[in-house]
């Protein structure tokens, strides 16, 4: 890890969540435990800039593994240049989400050097890029979280599904995991937009949940399937 990398750590619940597996095409079925990429979204929409990255580490589950069925509205239509009549493209689906979820998340704030930032981002002003440093955006998100404060509603998994969410002192005494191991087969790691930011492609991972624990694979594992 580099010097200017510095690792933070939320506590996540909310009472519905549901991280889709993509191998179901219309009903909608969820992973047991949160995604890295659902992780992350929790992160960015606390702070995100385009000089830093997150990159979820570990998870940790704090609550039983709950599921129930629903029955959800959906618009079974793709919005385009034409206008959507919600009540003519209406579908009522099934889908097996979560509840009472509760997490732990740590997660690296990894601070992104000029030179391998996109071109249109290396163009901005010099002297704003000057006076970036990393200390400046751990403390920008660290306040934030602190504070409760979001650029937008985090959520777990669908935008219906609100998250809640605290910063965990380094200091603090933590609670421990369920109890519970299991082999979470295949899941879903995030999607490679590096490849093509119009079709990014699905990366996954082999989850091993011990004592409640997921270890997150670094970006760059040979543990990833892309």
């Amino acid at each position: 890890m580099e010097h200017y990398d510095k690792q933070f750590c939320l506590e996540v619940w909310g009472d519905f969540a549901c991280f889709t597996r993509p191998e179901f095409k219309v009903e909608r079925v969820t992973y047991d435990v949160i995604t890295p990429s659902a992780a992350r979204a929790i992160f960015e929409a606390i702070f995100w800039k385009p000089a830093i990255k997150w990159i979820i580490n570990r998870i940790e589950v704090l609550a039983p593994i709950q599921t129930m069925n629903i029955r959800r509205n959906e618009v079974g239509a793709t919005a385009g240049k034409t206008s959507i009549y919600i009540e003519q493209a209406r579908q009522q689906r099934n889908a097996i989400i979560l509840r009472d979820v509760h997490y732990r998340i740590w997660a690296t704030l990894k601070f992104i050097p000029v030179n391998e930032r996109p071109v249109e981002v290396r163009s901005k002003d010099k002297k704003e890029l000057a006076e970036e440093n990393p200390g400046k955006y751990n403390a920008m998100f660290e306040r934030r979280a602190s504070k409760g404060q979001c650029f937008n509603q985090p959520y777990l998994g669908c935008r219906e599904f609100s998250a809640y969410f605290r910063l965990v002192q380094p200091d603090e005494s933590l609670t421990p995991p369920i109890n519970e191991s299991k082999d979470l087969q295949y899941m879903l790691y995030d999607m490679d937009f590096e490849s093509s930011q119009s079709n990014p492609n699905p990366i996954f991972f082999h989850a091993q949940m011990e004592n409640g624990v997921i270890e997150v694979p670094a970006p760059n594992s040979n543990e990833l399937l892309r």
